[in-house]
């Protein structure tokens, strides 16, 4: 089976299996979702979410993260890893949008990885989840994983991981298979221990003797 077929029967396979492909990340506006994947890298996405529904109640808007004092917005997301490093990119971002971008999260991903703290993944996220737009393939660990697992890519470094599966990949389903590997790498295709029993995909995976 060619790589292009392969995705193909990997998207169909996962949809079945996850009929509702969406970030597992709670948002109401594009900013917020900014901020919520900011906060995820080496966080899970559950302890995300219970950091943000506070956060996203008491600040309302763009303007609201820009003007926030270091040290309080630091301490309201301090249990999040690395949260120093994040909160300052978090407000630098905000007073970036605000200057440079009349206060609208940007729709492009030149835009986008301009602001401190925003890779491609971050930038794919917000693209997709947000607007609906796809210029890439958001590559997070699970995503890496189980790519690499099912023989579509044989690199290990993320933007390179993504050249790979856009060049194999309907571009419609560019977020979808995002997140379709996501949720498959949680609940099955796991790093320690895959459950091949459960597995949907066992029959095309050449790892399947892990």
């Amino acid at each position: 089976m060619k790589d292009n077929e392969k995705v193909l029967e990997v998207l169909r396979r996962l949809k079945r299996e996850y009929p509702d492909p969406v970030t597992a990340l709670n948002f109401q506006a594009p900013f917020e979702l900014l901020v919520a994947t900011m906060l995820s890298a080496q966080t899970t996405d559950v302890h995300v979410n219970k950091v943000t529904g506070g956060l996203f109640k008491r600040y309302r808007s763009i303007e609201d993260y820009a003007d926030a004092p270091a040290e309080t917005f630091q301490k309201e997301v301090s249990s999040i890893n690395f949260y120093k490093t994040k909160a300052k990119n978090i407000r630098n971002a905000a007073k970036m949008i605000i200057e440079r971008f009349h206060s609208e999260v940007p729709k492009t991903m030149e835009k986008l990885i301009s602001l401190p703290g925003v890779a491609r993944k971050t930038a794919n996220v917000v693209l997709s989840n947000a607007y609906g737009l796809h210029e890439g393939i958001a590559v997070d660990t699970h995503v890496k994983r189980v790519a690499f697992r099912l023989g579509i890519t044989k690199n290990e470094d993320p933007v390179k991981i993504e050249k790979d599966l856009m060049a194999i990949t309907p571009k419609k389903d560019w977020g979808d298979l995002s997140h379709l590997l996501i949720f498959h790498g949680r609940k099955i295709c796991q790093a320690k221990k895959p459950r091949h029993q459960e597995c949907v995909l066992y029959d095309i995976c050449p790892s399947n003797n892990i």
